[in-house]
């Protein structure tokens, strides 16, 4: 297996149980403790964080028949950098309650976007 299609597999597989692990964490552990507005942001990490898991496995399988895709191993990292930036700053705001840390969240979004738009090149660039 190329080690690419290997390091985003890892990466996919190690995102998705820190999602679940997350979600479970606010259902069980937070739901008395925050607010419905805060838990709410909480959720929404949750599951921006879980599909983005899922989006890295996706990569990880392309990788496999595309091992020399640069605008796939693009779309990896900036998967992976909008879950730390746009889940990880929802979840600080959620257990911190400082609305600043909402700022950082645009950016994970268009880690994300960019990261869809860079899977899409590899693909149409794909023989």
């Amino acid at each position: 297996m190329p080690a690419t299609a290997r390091l985003f597999l890892v990466l996919a597989a190690l995102a998705g149980a820190l999602a679940v692990l997350l979600g479970a964490f606010g259902a069980h552990a937070l739901r008395a403790k925050l607010g419905p507005d805060l838990l709410a942001i909480w959720n929404t990490a949750v599951q921006y964080h879980f599909w983005h898991a899922l989006a890295l496995l996706a990569i990880g399988l392309a990788a496999v028949h595309l091992p020399e895709s640069g605008a796939l191993r693009w779309a990896g990292w900036l998967m992976l950098l909008g879950i730390v930036l746009f889940s990880g700053s929802l979840y600080s705001l959620a257990l911190s309650g400082v609305r600043g840390l909402g700022a950082v969240t645009p950016f994970g979004g268009v880690a994300f976007i960019l990261g869809w738009l860079a899977l899409a090149w590899a693909v149409l660039r794909a023989n």
